[in-house]
């Protein structure tokens, strides 16, 4: 049965599923590295595809920018289609000092100035994490490339221009990169009893004014999309 948002029937999306913001990436990974590739889905642009990688079924489908498209998508995801594990494939922004232009960033946690959590009702802080049987798959594949890379907390941001300079901030607690989405991914993983994990490319350093080109960014951060394939084979 399809939703308001996905055109795929029970059945016709894989139980893990690669999730790059950009549709367009989604498309780029279904046709270099899946097998026999099918759409499942155009809806509003949000290109979703199933195939095979290393004769294991997968999907590939876009998210959209921010928390609240990524919600309504992976929600929809782990409720309707059951889908079992969502591993994000996005960019980031470097934060700490030591993280570089192209550098992969694996987030065991997602610190967040966003209120999504609020529709949850808890009477505290939530501290979104990644699934630890898919963070430690990652590390091992990412090992195994050889890629340099960096696993820790990374800031899901409401903002992509922040009037108040914030990202300072962020650096002095430790935050290695910034985007907008895996917060809410971590989120809806936990309270659906589901997995998720995000690997991030750093396409820019904003506080140093170094950045990609939008055509890289959207298909040549490889060593990413190789290291979710990768580990989403091991589940």
């Amino acid at each position: 049965m399809s939703t308001p948002h996905n055109s795929a029937n029970k059945g016709d999306i894989a139980k893990t599923v690669l999730m790059p913001g950009d549709p367009l990436r989604a498309k780029y990974i279904a046709e270099n590295y899946l097998t026999d590739p099918v759409c499942y889905n155009e809806v509003r642009g949000m290109l979703g595809y199933t195939g095979t990688y290393k004769g294991v079924r997968l999907s590939v489908q876009g998210s959209g920018m921010g928390m609240p498209s990524i919600g309504i998508y992976t929600w929809e995801l782990f409720n309707e289609y059951d889908v079992e594990n969502i591993i994000r494939v996005g960019t980031s922004g470097a934060i700490d000092e030591h993280v570089e232009l192209r550098d992969v960033v694996i987030a065991a946690s997602a610190s967040t100035d966003s209120n999504y959590g609020a529709q949850f009702g808890l009477p505290g802080t939530y501290a979104p994490t990644a699934s630890w049987k898919l963070l430690s798959a990652a590390v091992k594949a990412a090992e195994a490339k050889g890629s340099r890379f960096h696993v820790g907390n990374i800031l899901s941001s409401d903002k992509f221009y922040d009037d108040a300079n914030s990202l300072a901030i962020w650096q002095k607690m430790g935050v290695l990169a910034v985007e907008m989405e895996s917060a809410a991914l971590y989120m809806n993983a936990s309270r659906t009893g589901r997995n998720a994990l995000c690997i991030t490319t750093v396409s820019d350093c904003p506080l140093r004014g170094l950045a990609t080109s939008p055509e890289e960014r959207q298909t040549t951060f490889r060593d990413m999309m190789e290291i979710a394939l990768e580990a989403a084979i091991t589940l």
